[in-house]
């Protein structure tokens, strides 16, 4: 080798060795000015470990009827910002006043933060805030590592998730027959329900038995088999009459559940799962109050229509009990009652280990609805979730960034983009505010709400010794 070559490759050598490790100097530097690890996707405009909780704000929206939803817009130090709903019929209070335990917080440390704050929830509406915090952590999270929630609880089974929906009940046979085949068609629906109880017959004589003169009280709040009342033959007769109707109508090939039968007792429930076996529905619901395993265990076992409870339960344990015992056929988790997007998604995960199938509840906005979206695609054993606004004209307005419409025959699409995957149209909600509320306003006045949160006892703290 000549010695210019040798000259020559020893000059470049020892460019590239220079250039090494001027290179790894100044990366040493830069590091130790910004420790901050290197995350690939990272939304750039956020640290994530310096990333705090500075606010929690709200949108009261109106629902057509009774029950308003409470949009939640959860605040950072970085200006990233998640959403999460409170379901509706409660109060927006259940989220505020868990600002105090929030604020500072990493909204990244999502199952600390639920730890922290789960036991302020309870069930059916009281879970509302903690859930609706939950969901903004997971959209927070989701907008700063750039995938959407389903990603981070281990990927999708399903592009798409199927809906199911009721539609307005009427004592004529022929028109409530008529209504479900219109929503089949009109919307492409692939799974039906109807609400079907006792009131539907008991105008007529001879359908009920029951003691009279009940007080609102007995008849709204007092659980099911303390009631005394029981559907006689000829009640029987008339409900399967609708039910025989339905099923002429929309055919037997679409799954078909039931809701509402009213407040009966267990052998009346009975009878009546015997009476539906012809028309194979897919389940009835909340036949008894679910805390009651050992009847729920008893109606399934004798009824040959399948049994669902569910969108009353808070958190994973009481599911089990249900699963454990196969009191139920198929669980039916309200994401917005269960504890949230993960706290649901082990439920499900539970339920598969024991044979169950998982439906889902829903009926609000489409925040929640996402919320339900990204936790049904990553759940392995879900079937249908429900949806209640299929009649609301603006229901889908209230959001940007997903391919609309967004429930397409029967389906709403799986969102690709970071967090739930939706962003708020602010006109849109500010148009269908509760009067007399505001669009995200600050809420400083819930800033130091304050309690002794544990919840088992603590040691008095240490006196201080006087030292002479």
């Amino acid at each position: 080798m000549s010695k210019r070559r040798a000259d020559g490759i020893g000059r470049r050598s020892l460019l590239k060795g220079s250039a090494a490790l001027l290179g790894g100097a100044l990366l040493s530097k830069e590091m130790e000015a910004n420790p901050e690890p290197r995350i690939q996707n990272v939304n750039t405009n956020s640290s994530p470990s310096k990333l705090r909780i500075t606010d929690i704000r709200i949108a009261t929206v109106q629902k057509p009827g009774p029950s308003p939803c409470t949009i939640i817009r959860l605040e950072t130090n970085q200006g990233v910002s998640g959403l999460g709903e409170v379901r509706d019929g409660a109060s927006a209070t259940y989220a505020l006043f868990l600002k105090s335990r929030l604020l500072g917080e990493n909204p990244l440390n999502v199952t600390f933060l639920f730890e922290k704050i789960k036991q302020f929830g309870g069930e059916s509406r009281q879970a509302g805030g903690v859930v609706a915090v939950e969901e903004a952590l997971w959209d927070i999270a989701g907008k700063v590592y750039g995938v959407p929630i389903y990603q981070m609880l281990g990927g999708k089974f399903r592009d798409r998730i199927r809906l199911y929906a009721d539609t307005v009940e009427s004592k004529d046979i022929k028109t409530y027959a008529q209504r479900m085949k219109e929503r089949k068609e009109q919307m492409g629906l692939t799974w039906l329900k109807m609400d079907l109880g006792i009131d539907m017959v008991s105008d007529t004589p001879g359908t009920v038995t029951g003691p009279s003169g009940q007080s609102k009280w007995e008849s709204t709040l007092l659980p099911h088999p303390f009631l005394a009342n029981e559907v006689t033959n000829k009640g029987i007769e008339m409900l399967v009459a609708y039910v025989a109707a339905i099923r002429e109508a929309v055919g037997m090939e679409i799954p078909l559940s039931m809701d509402h039968l009213g407040h009966l007792g267990v052998n009346s429930i009975i009878r009546l799962g015997k009476a539906y076996e012809p028309y194979n529905l897919s389940w009835m619901e909340d036949v008894v109050p679910w805390q009651y395993t050992e009847l729920l265990q008893h109606i399934t076992n004798e009824s040959p229509t399948p049994i669902l409870t569910g969108e009353d339960i808070y958190l994973k344990e009481g599911f089990v009990n249900l699963c454990k015992n196969h009191a139920v056929s198929k669980i039916h988790p309200d994401i917005s009652t269960s504890g949230g997007i993960l706290e649901t998604h082990k439920i499900g995960d539970m339920a598969m280990e024991y044979g169950v199938p998982m439906a889902m509840h829903y009926a609000g906005l489409p925040i929640g609805a996402y919320a339900s979206v990204h936790c049904a695609a990553a759940t392995e054993n879900f079937l249908a979730c429900e949806n209640h606004s299929l009649d609301v004209p603006w229901w889908q307005d209230l959001v940007e960034g997903v391919e609309k419409p967004i429930i397409n025959k029967g389906f709403i699409n799986v969102p690709s983009g970071p967090g739930l995957g939706i962003t708020l149209n602010d006109e849109a909600v500010r148009a269908h505010l509760l009067p007399g509320t505001a669009l995200f306003e600050p809420t400083p006045q819930w800033d130091k709400e304050h309690s002794a949160d544990r919840l088992w006892s603590m040691a008095p703290p240490r006196k201080k010794e006087n030292i002479a």
